[in-house]
C-alpha cells in the first residue's frame, strides 16, 4: 500500500512537472522579448547618461571582465536557492581557496599548465569541502542554511587571515598571468575595434553553459525544482532529499574556487580580502534573474543576466563618478524592487 502511494505521488509530480514546463515554454517568448527589450532599453538609457562612453569595445570587455566572478559565484547561489536556501559563506570562500592555492603553487616544484590544473584541484577540494560542511548540518540536523553558512563565513574568513598572516600571498609563477588577464584572438578582432576576448570570460561562459544544461536538462535538475517546490512531496517520491541538498552546498563551494582562481590568477596573488561582500553580490545577482527566495523556481542563465546587469548598474555609476556609498543605496534598491516583484507575482499571477 505504501509502496502503491509512493508511485501515485511520484506520478502525480511527473504530472506536475510536465505541465509546469510546458508553461514555462508558452511563456518563454514573452518573458524573454520583455527581458530583451529591458536590456536594450537600459543599455541605451545607459550610454545617453555615459554620453557614449559605455558602449565602446573597451567598456563593453570591461564590463563583462568584471561580472566575470560575480556570475561564477552566482551559478552555485543559484542552485541553493531553488531549494530554498542560502549560501552566505562563499565570499569568505573564496578568500580561504586563494590563500591555499597560492600557498600551494608556490610550494609545488613544477610550472606551467600542470600546476594551473593541480593548483585548481586543489582549490576545489577546499571549496567543495566547505561545502560539504555546510550542508550536513542543514540536511541532518535540519538547521536553517542561514546560520550554517554564516558560521562558515566566520570560520573561513577568519583561517584565510590566519594562514596568509592577513596579508596577500604573492604567486612566484607567471603560469596563471594568462589565465587571469589573457585574450584570445587580439589580432583578427582588433580590426572591427575589440580587444580580444578575455580568457576568465570564456570560463564563466563555459560554466554557465554547462550548468544551466545541468539545472533543465537533467533528473538532477528536476530534483533541485521538485526539492525547492515541496520537499516533503519529493521526499515521498522517493527522491534523495540529503544528497540533492548537499550537492547544491558542494556545488556552490566549488564555483566559489573557481572564481578565486581566476581572481588569484588576475592579481597574482591569494588574498584574504578579495572576497568581501561578494556573496551579498552573488545573492544580488540570483534575486534580480528572478530566482525566488522561497524556491522552487530559477535558471542559471537569467543569473547570468542579473549578474550583467548589477555590472552595468556598477560600470555606468562608475563611468559618472557616483561615489560607492551612493552605488550601494542603487543595488539595495534594486534587490528590494526585485524582491517585491516576486512577491506579486507570487501573490496575483500564481494560480
Amino acid at each position: 500500500m505504501a509502496q502503491e502511494t509512493k508511485h501515485e505521488v511520484k506520478a502525480a509530480l511527473e504530472r506536475s512537472g510536465v505541465e509546469a514546463r510546458a508553461q514555462a515554454r508558452r511563456t518563454f517568448a514573452i518573458r524573454a522579448g520583455a527581458v530583451a527589450a529591458l536590456l536594450i532599453v537600459v543599455v541605451v538609457v545607459i550610454n545617453v547618461f555615459s554620453q557614449g562612453a559605455f558602449l565602446t569595445p573597451e567598456n563593453l570587455t570591461n564590463v563583462l571582465r568584471q561580472i566575470t566572478y560575480n556570475a561564477i559565484l552566482a551559478i552555485g547561489q543559484t542552485f541553493v536557492i531553488i531549494t530554498a536556501g542560502i549560501d552566505l559563506s562563499v565570499g569568505s570562500l573564496i578568500e580561504l581557496t586563494g590563500v591555499v592555492m597560492a600557498q600551494f603553487a608556490n610550494a609545488m616544484p613544477f610550472d606551467g599548465f600542470p600546476l594551473i590544473v593541480a593548483t585548481l584541484l586543489v582549490g576545489l577540494a577546499v571549496g567543495c569541502g566547505a561545502g560539504l560542511i555546510n550542508a550536513l548540518p542543514v540536511v541532518r540536523l535540519n538547521l536553517p542554511p542561514f546560520i550554517t553558512t554564516l558560521a562558515m563565513m566566520l570560520m573561513a574568513r577568519g583561517l584565510a587571515f590566519k594562514l596568509s598572516h592577513g596579508r596577500p600571498i604573492g604567486l612566484n609563477s607567471t603560469a596563471f598571468n594568462n589565465t587571469g588577464i589573457g585574450f584570445l584572438f587580439e589580432a583578427p578582432l582588433r580590426h572591427i575595434g575589440l580587444p580580444g576576448i578575455p580568457i576568465a570570460v570564456l570560463w564563466m561562459a563555459v560554466l554557465v553553459t554547462v550548468f544551466a544544461i545541468v539545472l533543465v536538462r537533467t533528473p538532477f535538475g528536476r530534483y533541485v525544482f521538485a526539492i525547492g517546490g515541496n520537499e516533503e512531496a519529493a521526499r515521498l517520491a522517493g527522491i534523495d532529499v540529503r544528497l540533492v541538498k548537499t550537492m547544491v552546498y558542494v556545488i556552490s563551494g566549488g564555483c566559489a574556487a573557481i572564481a578565486s582562481l581566476l581572481l588569484m590568477a588576475r592579481f597574482a596573488s591569494g588574498s584574504p580580502n578579495t572576497g568581501i561582500g561578494s556573496e551579498l553580490q552573488s545573492i544580488a545577482a540570483v534575486v534580480v534573474g528572478g530566482t525566488s527566495l522561497m524556491g522552487g523556481r530559477g535558471s542559471v542563465v537569467a543569473s547570468f543576466f542579473g549578474a550583467l546587469l548589477i555590472g552595468m548598474l556598477n560600470n555606468v555609476m562608475n563611468l559618472l563618478n557616483i561615489e560607492s556609498y551612493t552605488q550601494d543605496i542603487v543595488l539595495g534598491a534594486v534587490i528590494l524592487i526585485a524582491v517585491i516583484f516576486d512577491q506579486l507575482r507570487r501573490r496575483y499571477f500564481t494560480s
